[in-house]
């Protein structure tokens, strides 16, 4: 079933199956018609010497520098060549496939003044896989991510390089192969295709989608650590979190409480604390506010996927050119930048409920480490220097980016959002925090192994993937293969997918 881009309507979830699953795209017709109903009235404006930016004028610093008719027809490919200025490794297809269908989206409202044929030949691109070779960095989020869409934009001339099949092709080969017509460049075309903050949003995107995964997932690990600690789940009855109102705490304590269903730990057969520490009764107001974070984070992904994030902007309807700052990447990095934090934040947390796994002074009776054999074994001891290690990381990676601005083109552009910066530091603090999270899941199960009593069917769930991929610590052993295995298991959702098909969503 295709994905139809209309300028609304784009989610987090459609946009994750166009990029990461290769659904099918098409544009809607109104849409169409809107894309040239705008054309036509920029191409008269064109006719009639009206003063655009972008469009017959030099941008950025150069902006009052008008071009006469000849520049004009030549402007768009310097301008692309120019802004192809990026550096190092390629983005992830993912991303990049995101970024087109975003802009694919902003086009659809009719208001940038583009020419049908570059939006049609994005949509046969993401249908025929072929996808840019776009460098991640040098984007400074403002205006959008100017660097990385040139390397989308230098296809549509026969340029640049592209992955198709497999293969690293030079663009015009790309085309040839998977039948697509190079469409070229004329006037507003090639700002049309770069002017907004594309990829950075679409990397967010697939990061909530991840991230959400994660959390879901950390509520998991959080419920097998509970019941190899014995912990008193009175702070996890839904009421309490509803009479203080947060939605993110309330979801999080049912969650937890879904997974323990079924465990001797609800029957009060098993001795508790009156009071649990920190890192265990408050798990669902500190998972909460992550939730709540990506809530709101969400909601402003979205509203860009479906915005016009572009300069100039067309009104047909009033025949009107207006120039602004819609490419600002700000209301995407700042709330990102809070969700790497709340990322991070749950993963301490996640640490914290490992040590009392590990310290035999806080464990209620597991062995040390986790291991019968304290002194000639270590046990799980420098599993958690790991997951210290990556904490350490995202600590760091975990400064906000969107205040971080470095004023460019002679201070035409004196602030800039760094956006992209957030996008790729999440992109790290995530994969750190699938790693913590998995070092998590294998302690919670060798302490599991050590208890005799029934746990809840989501936690025997979780712990049965968990034995899938990593058996008991009977003696020591390398550890470094199983925290990568189960860094990858983490990451897979595997465990979400298992424990959700059985107890049901964690919502």
């Amino acid at each position: 079933m295709s994905v139809v881009l209309s300028g609304s309507g784009l989610s987090v979830e459609k946009l994750v199956s166009i990029a990461r699953h290769n659904e099918r795209v098409e544009l809607s017709p109104d849409a169409l018609e809107r894309i040239k109903v705008c054309r036509s009235m920029l191409e008269e404006k064109i006719r009639m010497h009206e003063i655009m930016y972008g469009v017959n004028t030099g941008i950025g610093e150069f902006s009052e520098v008008v071009l006469n008719d000849t520049q004009v027809k030549q402007f768009q490919k310097y301008l692309i060549y120019n802004h192809s200025a990026g550096i190092g490794e390629p983005a992830p297809v993912e991303y990049v496939r995101a970024a087109m269908a975003g802009r694919i989206n902003v086009h659809a409202h009719g208001n940038s003044g583009v020419r049908p044929e570059i939006t049609l030949t994005l949509i046969q691109m993401l249908n025929k896989g072929v996808t840019p070779v776009v460098c991640q960095k040098g984007s400074v989020g403002a205006c959008g991510d100017l660097a990385p869409m040139s390397q989308i934009a230098l296809l549509m001339m026969g340029e640049g390089e592209a992955f198709y099949k497999g293969e690293k092709l030079p663009g015009s080969e790309a085309f040839e192969r998977a039948g697509i017509a190079i469409p070229g460049l004329q006037a507003r075309d090639g700002l049309a295709t770069i002017n907004g903050s594309n990829l950075l949003t679409a990397m967010s995107a697939i990061q909530i989608f991840d991230i959400n995964r994660w959390l879901k997932q950390a509520e998991i690990a959080c419920a097998m650590t509970l019941e190899a600690l014995f912990a008193n789940m009175k702070p996890y009855d839904p009421r309490l979190h509803e009479i203080r109102g947060f939605k993110g705490a309330v979801r999080s304590a049912r969650a937890i409480m879904k997974c323990v269903e079924g465990s001797d730990l609800l029957t009060g057969k098993l001795k508790m604390k009156v009071q649990d520490a920190y890192s265990m009764r408050s798990t669902p107001q500190v998972i909460g506010a992550a939730h709540d974070a990506l809530a709101y984070a969400k909601e402003q992904v979205e509203t860009e996927l479906n915005g016009v994030g572009d300069n100039p902007i067309f009104l047909p309807e009033e025949k009107l050119t207006l120039t602004g700052a819609n490419f600002q990447g700000t209301p995407v990095s700042l709330p990102m930048d809070m969700l790497g934090a709340a990322v991070t934040m749950v993963s301490v947390l996640s640490e914290r409920r490992l040590n009392r796994l590990l310290n035999p002074a806080l464990s209620i009776g597991l062995p040390a480490f986790l291991t019968r054999g304290a002194g000639m074994f270590s046990g799980l001891m420098l599993s958690q220097y790991t997951a210290d290690s990556l904490i350490v990381e995202q600590r760091i990676l975990s400064n906000p980016a969107s205040i971080q601005s470095i004023p460019a083109a002679a201070d035409q552009e004196d602030f800039v959002s760094m956006g992209m910066n957030t996008a790729i530091k999440n992109s790290q603090i995530l994969d750190n925090a699938y790693g913590v999270l998995g070092i998590e899941f294998i302690a919670a199960s060798q302490a599991l192994d050590f208890r005799e009593f029934n746990p809840g069917r989501g936690v025997c769930i979780a712990k049965n993937v968990v034995r899938k991929h990593v058996k008991h610590l009977e003696e020591d052993r390398p550890l470094y293969p199983d925290h990568t295995k189960m860094k990858e298991v983490v990451k897979s959702s595997e465990i979400l997918e298992k424990v959700e098909r059985v107890i049901g969503r964690l919502e």
